[in-house]
């Protein structure tokens, strides 16, 4: 069974546990959360003090707007808690840094680790030993193959932002009466397991629709990768109708690329939901007309819900006792339409 077709909890905006707002958003500029992204509920239900607990974090070093808005989220919440006490670990350069850092972790023997590693199967291991340490693990993002190397999950839908994405696409070319269009698809780190999935949600409705990529370019999320790799992309295709480009910050490249080609005959979408994005879509002033979000205020909830499971509480709404297995962020698409009702969300 794969991931996509296991049962999980959706959701895209609303509370979750204490009343994390869960929202999506990236920047270059800006990486501290507002209120509507980090926050506690104000008084009742889990959000009243309980036993104290101590929750250990490790997250790659913010190379980008994104991984910057998860450890400052998670920061944040944290701070949100009077029963939380935050421990912090460098990640280190690459996965064989932070799971010499995370060992340092163990022997600290927090109650819960949040863990945002820099490639899930390669820190798959250290996920089986905390467990096995009885130290419960909640995995950020980037997941773990096993299951049993976590306590809980929680990342975005991937596969649905491809989905979000070539749905928006295949709408717009049909309104434009485009039977046979050229898409392109710039996709990030093509190792990531979520890259791949991103490709796969993008590839499986664009099929649907009799439609395919006719070039695609991996980059690394970043603006220097996205330029590089958009320019390459431009030239290879003297003649594009869509652009999918799955990260905003990158997108910053994407778009610096495009303008120095002179190019504005197509339309593009990003992903994750950056305040600049939303801005440039709501401004109408560049080809981005939409992006799809990945919210890295999913850091807010993974520490909401680490304690929770260090308090051996569940989430209030739900009548479960204990707080779910996984749970996967609703992927949802930002137009000039609906822009502003998510600026309030981007930092």
């Amino acid at each position: 069974m794969t991931q996509h077709s296991r049962r999980r909890l959706l959701f895209g905006g609303a509370a979750v546990g204490a009343g994390v707002l869960l929202a999506g958003c990236t920047s270059n500029e800006q990486a501290t959360p507002t209120e509507a992204q980090t926050k506690a509920a104000e008084g009742g239900g889990n959000s009243e003090p309980g036993k104290r607990v101590t929750i250990g974090f490790s997250a790659p070093a913010a190379d980008h707007g994104w991984i910057a808005a998860i450890t400052n989220n998670a920061k944040a919440q944290a701070a949100a808690y009077s029963d939380v006490e935050f421990k912090t670990v460098e990640a280190g350069a690459d996965a064989a840094a932070q799971r010499a850092a995370l060992s340092t972790l163990i022997a600290q023997k927090p109650d819960v680790i949040v863990l945002l590693p820099h490639d899930g199967k390669e820190l798959n291991s250290f996920g089986l030993e905390a467990m096995a340490a009885g130290i419960p693990v909640v995995n950020l993002d980037r997941a773990f193959p096993d299951a049993k190397a976590y306590r809980l999950q929680i990342k975005g839908d991937n596969y649905g932002m491809g989905v979000a994405a070539a749905t928006f696409i295949v709408e717009q070319l049909k309104a434009k009466g485009i039977s046979n269009p050229v898409i392109a698809e710039i996709a990030g780190i093509d190792s990531l397991e979520l890259t791949q999935e991103r490709t796969q949600g993008f590839n499986d409705t664009l099929a649907q629709h009799n439609f395919k990529v006719a070039n695609r370019r991996a980059a690394e999320f970043t603006v220097d990768s996205g330029q590089r790799e958009a320019s390459q992309l431009l030239q290879a295709l003297p003649k594009i109708d869509a652009i999918w480009n799955h990260d905003d910050d990158q997108g910053i490249g994407v778009l610096a690329a495009i303008s120095q080609a002179n190019r504005n005959e197509f339309f593009m979408v990003g992903g994750a939901g950056s305040k600049k994005a939303m801005e440039d879509i709501q401004a109408d002033n560049t080809v981005l007309k939409a992006t799809v979000t990945y919210s890295p205020s999913m850091a807010s909830s993974a520490i909401s819900l680490a304690r929770l499971i260090g308090q051996e509480r569940g989430m209030s709404d739900l009548v479960e006792l204990q707080v779910p297995k996984e749970i996967v962020l609703a992927s949802e698409t930002i137009t000039k339409e609906n822009a502003s009702n998510y600026l309030k969300l981007g930092f």
